[in-house]
């Protein structure tokens, strides 16, 4: 799974492999280029041998060429990235159709004819490596020398979140050998599979919060009213995630020393963030993220590797939206062209980009990497958890750690893969689908008076939108980023005024009910105010409970039938936390008492049979609250390491210390933190 001898500047040696995939890509090259010239009668060749020259040429021509393009990329951000995507093979297949003697073409012949040259290259790499990765793999390990490193006894660690995956999904893909990386580590007994129970909210924002600075303080949900500001605060939104980061951070954050942050919410106080929501609100664009997606697009097979992916993945996710439908699959929401165009930039481009940028920190010998990849996360929100489709995207995220594994055998140290989700899922219809009104219109009802409702789902856009930030530059990249910011509004109805009515939030199954002011109500006061409210919202059949605190600052929850002091475990009648597990009146204290809790938390049904939920989004899978399985989240660590794992994890801020260990383990830590600036 690593490297076993940590060596310094290890040299790149040229195999019989290297050699063979040479000379197969001039072939094949040679061969498209005959098809090209019978096809297109604005190229000619006086022979053959011509044409073969023109491969070779091309070559050597891409290897002058697409760097220079790769620089003008950097530095101009989108206006130049996709022009030259679109174009940059072009343009060295030009060149070398002027050098080669007997050649006769006009540009246009050489844009087809290297479009051509890419789809048949993509379609012979696609069937000689099987439809694996083997490809990207390669040209990413000959991307980057190795460099000679000042400590090359210290391991590196590479932590990949696999965005939402529930601990029992992945076990029983182990089982079902759906993911054969992990199954290989785990059966061969070089890793442990662990489970740990997140805080609640069962959110990234929180968890990423305590996993990389080390606090679940100040986040009671992915978007909430925070009272200091007198607006809604969403954690996807840059300049919403940099105030949540100055909040918690105390400089000494999982990624401090010589880390990287790679797709992430929060930075982790490290040194360098790419496609990092809380640095992109600083910066717009990262030299380092523009050269890699740059690279990715400039090459031969990558533009089309990028773009024959995103297509199918938009005809996939179309034809199973469709098949959802004629088979009146149950749950389902509707999954239209906007889901569609996201989940093609997630398990496409956005997965190997990730994993591009990733590889470069390890030939660079960065110490540790935290990488979020949301592919599983995003599908099942819309299809389920265990959808073909959802399924099909943790088999994907399995490949990539198979990708990773490789790529440490040529990293300038030794490297220790650790895996964890932040989360897990849960699913079932969702409320208003169930009910007829969502939650918004049940509280305006009991309380008899308008509110405003903030229940559209905004998770998915901001793994779009961070692309965008990191990538762009100032003009057409800017103008992009500022109508991503007012789309996110228009989903929160955040118009930049504070709010008037009372608030009303979804977050996955947990909802949110703020009256806007300067402190929270307390349970009396929420009573004399509106009567119906409490009472209307534990007799309904889809709610779980509801949680308070009352004028003695003492958490309480809330059900139909009974009540239980959360300090204490005293229950009056029925406990409403019976169906939710031991660990609930642990997690739900924990999340009330926090000051920038809600006046009432409301958490949905679960049902003792199916473990369905009723999320207050229009998702089917879901994750914020208590109920089924999105409180059990994976921690796959080599077993040395796991050894070290106390036998129950429960919160984000835990497994921060268990990751700080294994940094410890290690050789890192070792150095006080230094000022952080995004790159």
């Amino acid at each position: 799974m690593v490297n076993d001898e940590p060596t310094s500047g290890r040299s790149r040696r040229v195999t019989l492999a290297d050699l063979g995939r040479l000379l197969s890509g001039w072939l094949v090259t040679s061969l498209t280029l005959v098809l090209a010239d019978a096809v297109q009668p604005e190229l000619t060749a006086s022979s053959f041998w011509s044409l073969v020259a023109v491969a070779a040429v091309s070559g050597v021509v891409g290897l002058v060429v697409r760097p220079l393009l790769i620089a003008v990329s950097a530095r101009l951000g989108w206006i130049a990235v996709l022009p030259l995507a679109l174009v940059g093979q072009a343009v060295v297949m030009y060149v070398a159709m002027q050098i080669v003697p007997g050649i006769t073409a006009t540009f246009l012949a050489a844009f087809v004819t290297s479009w051509i040259c890419a789809a048949v290259g993509t379609l012979v790499a696609y069937v000689t490596t099987a439809g694996t990765d083997d490809g990207l793999t390669s040209a990413l390990a000959r991307r980057v020398r190795p460099r000679a490193l000042e400590d090359p006894e210290v391991e590196g660690v590479v932590m990949v979140q696999l965005d939402g995956v529930p601990f029992p999904v992945l076990r029983w893909a182990v089982q079902a050998g759906g993911v054969p990386t992990i199954r290989r580590w785990v059966t061969s007994g070089a890793y442990r599979l662990r489970e740990w129970t997140p805080q609640m909210p069962c959110t990234t924002p929180a968890s990423q919060l305590g996993i990389l600075h080390g606090t679940v303080a100040g986040v009671p949900a992915f978007r909430w009213y925070d009272r200091e500001l007198g607006r809604v605060l969403v954690a996807n939104r840059p300049d919403d995630a940099r105030i949540i980061e100055d909040r918690a951070t105390d400089g000494r954050g999982l990624l401090y020393d010589d880390g990287v942050s790679i797709s992430n919410l929060f930075s982790g106080d490290a040194p360098r963030s790419l496609l990092t929501m809380s640095r992109a609100g600083s910066s717009r664009g990262t030299p380092q993220t523009r050269k890699a997606l740059a690279w990715f697009l400039l090459t031969p097979t990558g533009f089309a590797r990028s773009l024959t992916r995103t297509l199918v993945e938009i005809v996939k996710e179309r034809w199973q939206a469709h098949q959802q439908e004629r088979h009146q699959l149950d749950p389902r929401v509707h999954r239209g062209w906007t889901f569609a165009a996201l989940r093609a930039v997630t398990n496409a481009l956005l997965r190997d980009v990730n994993t591009a940028l990733v590889a470069e920190e390890m030939f660079r010998g960065t110490k540790a990497v935290y990488v979020d990849y949301v592919d599983y996360d995003e599908i099942a929100h819309h299809a389920g958890m265990f959808r073909r489709e959802s399924l099909a995207a943790l088999e994907g995220l399995d490949r990539v750690l198979g990708q990773l594994e490789r790529l440490t055998e040529r990293a300038p140290r030794r490297y220790r893969i650790v895996v964890v989700s932040d989360h897990g899922q849960s699913q079932g219809r969702p409320f208003a689908d169930r009910y007829g009104s969502d939650l918004s219109a049940l509280c305006s009802d009991l309380m008899a008076q308008d509110v405003t409702s903030y229940a559209e789902s905004v998770e998915g856009w901001g793994r779009a939108d961070s692309l965008v930030e990191d990538i762009g530059s100032e003009g057409l990249s800017g103008r992009l980023a500022a109508s991503a910011d007012r789309r996110v509004d228009r989903a929160t109805g955040d118009d930049g005024g504070p709010p008037t009515d009372v608030v009303v939030l979804g977050s996955g199954n947990l909802g949110l009910v703020y009256v806007p002011g300067e402190r929270r109500l307390v349970l009396e006061e929420i009573e004399a105010r509106w009567p119906r409210l409490l009472p209307g919202l534990c007799e309904h059949p889809g709610v779980g409970f509801v949680a308070v605190v009352d004028a003695d600052g003492v958490p309480w929850a809330l059900g139909r039938d009974g009540r239980c002091h959360l300090t204490t475990g005293a229950v009056e009648g029925t406990d409403p936390l019976g169906d939710f597990g031991d660990h609930a009146r642990r997690v739900l204290t924990r999340a009330v008492l926090m000051p920038e809790a809600p006046d009432v938390y409301v958490n949905s049904l679960v049902d003792e049979d199916t473990l369905d939920i009723a999320a207050f989004e229009a998702l089917v899978g879901a994750h914020g609250g208590l109920g089924g399985w999105q409180d059990s989240a994976v921690l796959l660590a080599p077993r040395d390491l796991a050894a070290t794992v106390p036998e129950r994890v429960e919160g984000a801020d835990e497994l921060h210390r268990v990751l700080v260990g294994f940094l410890e383990r290690a050789g890192q830590r070792r150095t006080s933190p230094t000022p952080v600036g995004g790159e």
